[in-house]
């Protein structure tokens, strides 16, 4: 196995933590991402310096120079990055007219832009090399808007889109785009409640604003009922790394609740996308 120099964003905790774990487990070289680690991530920072090979680098994702420092250190030690996964995410909720323009900002800067910074970064070192995995975290709300997650839902879309397009554009450059979609999964970020900042929409909306209510706790049953592990996304992401590079999928769903759904989705939108594709004269990117 060679050794493979991997930075992992958003590692504070849930997917990225697990995916650290997991992935320096396997002797690969890990560069992991967080801010305010002399604050209050500083234990979990740590945690994750005291692995053997794991690096942690305080990182504004929404920082265009932290960004281009960070990778330049990588870079500068290592003299290559072979995998970027762009894990950190922001999740609001509420009825999608209480989201402010800043509200909008904030989420499209860690879900949509953060991602890009990095993904500009990292690829004309892997072009150069002509090789590189990059994988893009994103959720099932990435391929359907359920309502009360509208504004989440739209910014992975944005991802997804960035990564679909990405993926078929830099494949013959010997660079694999994948994207793994999960669902919902007892996480920190899961737990959280960022609600919309223009509460005051909400009392137009009478009892519509309150269906939100049967969403949570159907969710709750059904996370009561198949116990999702968060764990089986650091899987689903260690066995892309280690699949070999040309035959890695674009979408992974992670998702025991509604990932039949998803999947069905998936395949429905390939097949007629691989015609879209030919149609256009590109079908040689298939």
């Amino acid at each position: 196995m060679s050794k493979k120099i991997v930075l992992i964003t958003g590692t504070n905790s849930g997917f990225g933590w697990l995916t650290v774990h997991s992935v320096a487990a396997l002797g690969y070289k890990v560069y992991a991402t967080m801010r305010d680690t002399k604050g209050r991530n500083a234990d979990k920072a740590a945690v994750l310096e005291a692995i053997e090979n794991v690096t942690v680098l305080d990182v504004n994702l929404t920082d265009d120079q932290s960004v281009k420092q960070a990778v330049e250190k990588i870079l500068e030690n290592e003299g290559t990055i072979n995998v970027l996964i762009n894990n950190a995410g922001y999740a609001m909720n509420g009825v999608a007219e209480s989201f402010t323009t800043a509200d909008l900002h904030t989420t499209f800067d860690i879900n949509v832009y953060a991602p890009w910074r990095l993904i500009k970064e990292v690829l004309p070192t892997m072009r150069k090399q002509e090789d590189g995995l990059i994988i893009n975290v994103t959720s099932g709300f990435g391929r359907v808007s359920f309502p009360f997650a509208t504004i989440y839902a739209a910014s992975k879309f944005a991802l997804e889109g960035i990564s679909e397009g990405l993926h078929y554009e830099v494949k013959r450059l010997g660079i694999d785009v994948a994207v793994v979609e999960p669902g919902a999964f007892p996480t920190e970020m899961q737990q959280k409640n960022n609600p919309a900042s223009d509460q005051d929409v909400n009392e137009g909306y009478g009892a519509v604003a309150n269906i939100s209510n049967k969403m949570i706790t159907a969710l709750g049953a059904e996370m009561q009922s198949k116990k999702p592990n968060p764990q089986d996304v650091a899987d689903a992401i260690v066995k892309l790394i280690e699949t070999e590079k040309g035959t890695r999928p674009l979408r992974t769903v992670v998702d025991p609740i509604t990932g039949q759904f998803i999947e069905a989705a998936n395949h429905a939108v390939a097949e007629q996308f691989a015609k879209g594709l030919t149609v256009f004269g590109m079908g040689e990117l298939l």
